[in-house]
């Protein structure tokens, strides 16, 4: 068997009709993991599962607004009830609604940031793993961003929310660590989603990305899918209380 292997595995991944949440579900999906895709609208869901199930994988559509404590409920009970367990947790899905310096972020998109990426990431992870310390095995992933690395002019509440992300995923990985649960976080550097559009069509944006970025490139969703599987297989069993880098090297170049 590939230590790669997620068969028998079920997996919920947060955000997953589109870019990367998206390409983590159909990846796990190939090698083998029974899917739950989640984002609000049904139909965007459905559209992903149809492709899975195409494919050769099995997938399921619970739509839930990270928002919403109740609709995050259903989700794992959902879930439950239809794969009797879950085995890997993917937080993926996050907003921004605010783009500009802190100074003139209201209070409500300044909350709004914080409750959906940071609070709805713990409201869910509490509600997964206690099942998962049940069976003494399990692995969370939190989609976080280098953002949460770095200072920045126009995305500093984003960045704020992206940091604790990291932190989150370290202390839940001290917290249930002995019940023999992984808890990472990947932090994506500029990829080609509908999310980053605003960035990746600027082209001063771009062009300096790849001027930093040792392998001159941007990433897709697929190349972050990537680092999931690893996290959430057998080959990362070793690995908890960790933020991957998944950027092209941006991070490391500096701004020379």
């Amino acid at each position: 068997m590939s230590i790669f292997d997620l068969t028998g595995k079920t997996a919920i991944i947060t955000g997953s009709s589109k870019g990367i949440g998206r390409a983590i579900a159909e990846q796990m999906a190939l090698f083998g993991a029974n899917v739950v895709v989640s984002s609000r609208k049904a139909p965007a869901c459905e559209e992903v599962v149809a492709g899975i199930t195409r494919a050769g994988g099995k997938a399921v559509a619970i739509p839930a607004h990270i928002g919403d404590k109740a609709a995050l409920q259903n989700l794992v009970d959902s879930t439950i009830k239809r794969f009797g367990r879950i085995d890997i947790l993917v937080c993926n899905a996050a907003v921004n609604p605010y783009y500009g310096p802190l100074a003139g972020i209201s209070d409500e998109a300044f909350d709004r940031i914080m409750d959906s990426n940071i609070r709805s990431n713990l409201w869910v992870c509490n509600m997964v793993l206690p099942r998962m310390a049940e069976r003494k095995d399990g692995a969370v992933i939190i989609v976080s961003s280098i953002g949460g690395l770095r200072g920045s002019t126009m995305l500093g509440a984003y960045a704020i929310s992206k940091a604790a992300d990291m932190q989150l995923a370290r202390n839940l990985a001290v917290e249930w660590g002995a019940h023999n649960i992984r808890v990472n976080a990947i932090a994506p550097g500029l990829v080609r989603t509908d999310f980053a559009r605003a960035l990746w069509e600027n082209k001063e944006v771009l062009e300096q990305t790849l001027k930093q970025a040792p392998l001159g490139m941007i990433g897709e969703p697929v190349d972050i899918a990537g680092t999931a599987i690893l996290l959430a297989s057998p080959a990362g069993r070793f690995i908890t209380g960790q933020t991957v880098v998944v950027d092209g090297g941006v991070t490391i170049a500096g701004r020379g």
